[in-house]
């Protein structure tokens, strides 16, 4: 039986292992010092997921136990798996040609070759952190029967710095053909050169400037900004005209008896639904949780996205995640806090059930979608497959660290904030709806809410899509903090629109209308991600298919999450300020 105590050590180990692999910890080497060169993985070029270990293939295996580099959490959850390859190699050492080993082509070898060949299997190294690349042959379909080549030779060009590595290439040649029965040399040849380029900016060449800046990048920052500026004046100038128009009939004093009585048989739209608008919504438990984990979610992706712009995380292989699934933990508190008050707010009396189905719902759903895909990566043998410590350590993390901080901040929302102080009175008997236009129901309000918000992220969905699903590393975060503020914007300006017109229709529901007119944003990702599929990647087979829509579920989960949550406490402010004026007796 494993003790909490030893669950805790290996979850503290593996999060700090990310440092203990540093000469490669501290990247100085002196000269004839070993440089490791790592071997990680296999897979086929289109599908960026569908990963294997790099001896699957049979390629030549180390005479000895090679040794394993695991780094942190979030490098294991990537599917990264990097084993010595005890090729000899030391700083600044030129070798002109080494034999690596020697492979005796069978039919089976031939067969495992040509298929990865086929599928256009390319393979990641690394040296000093810095990846290489390369496929693992060729075809040549000219005649009538394919013929499949194998590279036989790895030609590795390191430059360096003094005593640090800078710049690593990979280039292959000497193909052979794939031949049962032939005996194949497997070589090596290794250059180093000095260069100038200083070790800060060593990860700059596997950044795409040309495609992350583009002019239509800065173009769609532009465009969403002039939404940004026209939704606020509509909310500023139109909405909130007509609302004064609306107060100062409630103002005037002065007013004859014929006057006034006019103006009541007149009053219609928002006003007369005040005796209900503050009654609690249906499934209180549900809203307050989803509002809690948006809150909390809208709070994590501000600080990663900082510390991301701040500390330059997309260097470190699986960093991004590692800090995600750390600050997620710690920023539990939030959505405690959050759906604690709100339940308490409107009546709530099984604060207990709200406070579980806070804490839990987001992470098992994630943990639903992430078991299915879990499950086919481990019938494919795939590296995406998580190991069971690493399932072990994220439960404990979310066991002693994300749970206990919801139900603290669950205690405190309720207490500190969780006081009804609606400004009308609800009435006991709800007042009945009346019919209205189909444009004016919730549900076409809800389907057209997500519609802007999208608009304004649109371009940088196609950015995020493709540096995911590409093999481009992302590192625009400025950009993505600007795109996140608009979004957050615009979200709040349509919901509140969006409310205005359904109280305008004597509809108190709101919120729920509310939550689900900003959440139905990811809809429009979700249906964009499909195009994206079918049209920008080459992705294929039931292993990519499956990762793809999955982790792009569990992604607009997120996403229509944290942008419901804001739209809803955009709402909520909008609805007080509005009823707080009137007379409401």
């Amino acid at each position: 039986m494993i003790s909490t105590g030893h669950l805790l050590a290996a979850f503290f180990l593996l999060l700090l292992s990310t440092s203990v692999y540093a000469s490669e910890s501290d990247h100085k080497y002196q000269v004839d010092d070993p440089v490791t060169l790592w071997v990680n993985k296999v897979g086929p070029y289109n599908n960026p997921q569908e990963t294997y270990n790099y001896f699957s293939l049979p390629f030549c295996h180390p005479s000895e136990n090679p040794s394993h580099k695991w780094g942190g959490l979030g490098e294991v959850l990537g599917g990264n798996e990097l084993i010595d390859s005890q090729v000899d190699l030391k700083f600044t050492k030129n070798v002109d040609k080494g034999t690596i080993c020697t492979i005796e082509l069978d039919a089976s070898k031939v067969r495992q070759f040509a298929d990865a060949i086929e599928s256009s299997y390319w393979f990641e190294f690394f040296i000093d952190d810095l990846p290489l690349w390369g496929f693992v042959g060729e075809v040549d379909k000219s005649s009538d029967t394919s013929k499949y080549f194998l590279f036989t030779h790895k030609n590795i060009v390191v430059q360096y710095n003094g005593n640090q590595i800078i710049h690593v290439n990979l280039t292959q040649e000497n193909p052979k053909l794939l031949e049962a029965g032939k005996v194949l040399d497997m070589t090596y040849s290794i250059k180093w050169t000095p260069t100038n380029v200083t070790f800060l900016h060593r990860f700059d060449v596997y950044l795409d400037y040309p495609f992350f800046e583009h002019q239509i990048h800065w173009f769609s920052i532009f465009n969403s900004f002039m939404m940004v500026i026209f939704l606020t004046g509509l909310v500023s100038m139109i909405l909130m005209r007509t609302l004064r128009n609306d107060y100062a009939k409630y103002a005037r004093e002065d007013d004859d008896l014929e006057t006034l009585e006019r103006d009541v048989n007149e009053e219609s739209g928002w006003k007369l639904v005040h005796g209900d608008v503050f009654r609690p919504p249906h499934s209180l438990v549900l809203l307050s949780a989803v509002v809690g984990i948006g809150a909390q979610l809208a709070t994590l992706v501000l600080i990663v996205v900082l510390l991301a712009i701040i500390g330059m995380l997309y260097i470190g292989r699986g960093t991004i995640v590692t800090t995600f699934i750390v600050c997620y933990a710690l920023t539990s508190f939030i959505s405690g806090y959050v759906s604690g008050a709100l339940y308490s707010r409107n009546g709530g009396k099984h604060w207990i059930k709200a406070m579980i189905l806070t804490a839990s719902l987001f992470p098992f759903m994630c943990f639903g979608i992430g078991l299915v895909l879990n499950t086919i990566a481990i019938f494919y043998r795939s590296l995406a497959a998580i190991p069971f410590g690493t399932m072990v350590v994220v439960f404990v993390m979310w066991a002693f660290i994300s749970f206990p901080l919801a139900l603290l901040g669950t205690v405190v929302g309720r207490n500190w904030s969780g006081a009804p102080n609606n400004p009308c009175r609800v009435k006991t008997i709800p007042r009945p709806i009346p019919e209205k236009k189909w444009y004016l129901t919730p549900s076409v309000i809800s389907i057209m809410g997500g519609l802007l918000p999208f608009g304004s992220i649109f371009i940088e969905m196609y950015f995020v899509f493709t540096s995911f699903w590409n093999y481009k590393v992302y590192y625009v975060y400025g950009f993505m903090l600007l795109v996140f503020i608009i979004l957050i914007i615009v979200t709040i300006c349509v919901t509140i629109v969006g409310t205005y017109f359904l109280l305008n229709a004597e509809n108190y529901h709101w919120q729920w209308t509310s939550f689900f007119s900003a959440a139905s944003t990811a809809v429009y990702v979700y249906l964009y991600s499909v195009y994206y599929y079918h049209v920008k990647t080459k992705m294929s087979g039931f292993f990519q298919t499956s990762f793809y829509f999955g982790y792009t579920l569990m992604f607009c989960l997120g996403l229509g999450t944290l942008c419901g949550a804001v739209g809803y406490l955009g709402s909520t402010l909008f609805v007080r300020r509005i009823y707080r004026n009137i007379k409401c007796d």
